[in-house]
């Protein structure tokens, strides 16, 4: 596989999204984790530095471990890599007179190995404020621009390449093909990773982990538990048992959708727990998003852990945990906080009895979807729109009560229904209803009106790390409104929200 050492950068998901475009394997991993931790040093065939948002001559910046360039593995530092590629083997990074952020004409030598086929001239795309100021030893230039005399460099004997722009995004145009000739030509690794190859692996695993042992699936009939699920079912048979938790923060009518879909499936063994009381108590006069996440967290388990007592013998715990949860969750310097803890990765317990069986961890939504195709699951589930692991309550801003709830899954129903009418559902990554937790004053017919304020949310995306707002039409989005306003008692006023992420994030909580 290919190792991506992340230093932080926000475009570090896409190199290795363009990666598994190019059916090769890979993962993220933090920049600065030591090489004695890697199980698979044996089976890489690369490593890239990713950028990063530090200058690397800064105290307590961060640097891979020393050790990478005794591995003879061909290293591919971009932006902040190639700069770290600079300072650490006696070159030298001195801040820019003028930063670099943007398209930039690149001037190329398309004979050496990393930049093979392009033109002598590319349009890249560069994100820097420092640049090289002194070549490595037996460095050589490979690229240039007006603003970076050290676009790109290599040292062949040692198989080390650096650019100072960044090929995977789309703006760099023959981007690909740069990452191309590293994987392929200096890498030498062959186009062997399918869904076909990960399902077989997959099973092998889990039945390696689990051997006759019992799972027990977290199952809430989204996309990720769904295809998780199927997937344990053909490794262990029998021996996976679905629990369905119904926590009173599903999409309305979501409890009789998954009785009726999966009942046929796993017949007997799947359960359907009412716990709406539980976390509703738990979560009362709570208001803050990562206290409301790690109560649910814990609830989950607690729920989990008092059911598998009653089904005897079980000490695994199925989660469709995806990789953008892992990534979004884990610090990649001290200093660096998480964007925020998903329920499947920060609400777990230090303590928590049951073994974690998560077979999706390493796959993107993308690639969840294409998994999920290739195990034959219907499209009305593969082609649902993602659903949050806490539900509805980080749709419900400030404290949750049972009225917030019902007026917020009434208008999230008729969001639903009319993206649905104008077929424009498959077409759109994610639509749903935000409640605030702030009144606003308005009339319906003579009468004064002090009520909730209902956010509308539509965008779309291709592994949720990066998403766009849907700019829906008005006449859409005026019937949204008026059905919301008139059919939902407690909303007087909606709002569209026609933000990107980054800067915010798809989910307001």
């Amino acid at each position: 596989m290919i190792l991506i050492l992340d230093f932080g950068s926000q475009y570090t998901q896409l190199i290795a999204r363009r990666i598994r475009e190019e059916k090769v394997y890979c993962e993220i991993y933090p920049g600065n984790k030591p090489l004695s931790e890697f199980s698979e040093l044996n089976n890489l065939k690369g490593i890239i530095l990713s950028g990063g948002y530090d200058s690397v001559y800064a105290k307590g910046a961060p640097h891979p471990d020393k050790k990478i360039w005794e591995l003879g593995i061909p290293v591919l530092g971009i932006c902040y890599g190639m700069q770290l590629i600079a300072e650490l083997l006696g070159g030298k990074v001195s801040p820019s007179n003028k930063r670099e952020f943007g398209l930039a004409e690149v001037s190329v030598n398309p004979k050496c190995e990393l930049l093979k086929g392009l033109k002598n001239r590319e349009t890249l795309w560069m994100s820097h404020g420092d640049k090289l100021s002194k070549l490595p030893k037996d460095f050589k230039i490979t690229a240039k621009s007006p603003n970076s005399p050290y676009a790109a460099i290599e040292n062949t004997k040692k198989n080390i390449y650096g650019v100072q722009f960044h090929p995977e995004v789309k703006h760099s145009v023959h981007g690909r093909k740069i990452l191309q000739n590293f994987i392929f030509n200096i890498c030498k690794e062959k186009q062997d990773w399918t869904m076909k190859s990960y399902i077989s692996e997959e099973i092998k695993r889990v039945r390696a982990q689990v051997g006759k042992g019992k799972v027990l699936c977290a199952l809430s009939g989204g996309v990720d538990s769904s295809v998780a699920a199927v997937l344990l079912h053909r490794a262990i048979g029998k021996n996976l048992f679905c629990v369905y938790v119904d926590h009173g923060l599903q999409k309305l009518g979501e409890t009789e959708r998954v009785r009726k879909v999966f009942g046929k499936t796993f017949g007997k063994n799947l359960f359907i727990v009412d716990a709406k009381k539980v976390f509703l108590g738990k979560l009362k006069g709570v208001t803050d998003p990562e206290t409301k996440r790690k109560i649910i967290g814990h609830t989950f388990i607690e729920v989990f852990d008092k059911y598998a007592k009653q089904l005897k013998g079980i000490n695994f715990l199925l989660q469709g945990t995806i990789y953008p949860d892992v990534i979004e969750s884990v610090s990649i310097k001290g200093s660096k906080q998480p964007i925020k803890s998903h329920h499947n990765v920060g609400g777990l317990p230090a303590k928590m009895k049951m073994q974690l069986v998560e077979p999706l961890k390493f796959l993107f939504k993308d690639e969840v979807r294409v998994l999920g195709r290739e195990l034959k699951i219907p499209n009305e589930i593969i082609d649902r729109q993602p659903f949050p692991g806490p539900g509805l309550a980080i749709r419900c801003l400030g404290e949750i009560t049972d009225e917030k709830l019902r007026i917020l899954k009434e208008a999230d129903d008729i969001v639903t229904q009319e993206i649905i009418k104008a077929g424009l559902y498959e077409k759109i990554w994610q639509s749903f209803a935000i409640i605030l937790p702030v009144k606003t004053v308005g009339v319906m017919g003579d009468a004064r009106t002090y009520e909730h304020v209902i956010v509308l949310r539509a965008v779309n995306s291709v592994d949720a790390m990066t998403a766009d707002w849907v700019k829906l039409p008005y006449d859409l989005l005026g019937t949204i409104s008026s059905r919301i306003i008139n059919e939902v008692k407690g909303a007087n006023r909606v709002v569209y929200d026609i933000s990107n992420k980054p800067p915010a994030t798809i989910e307001w909580e």
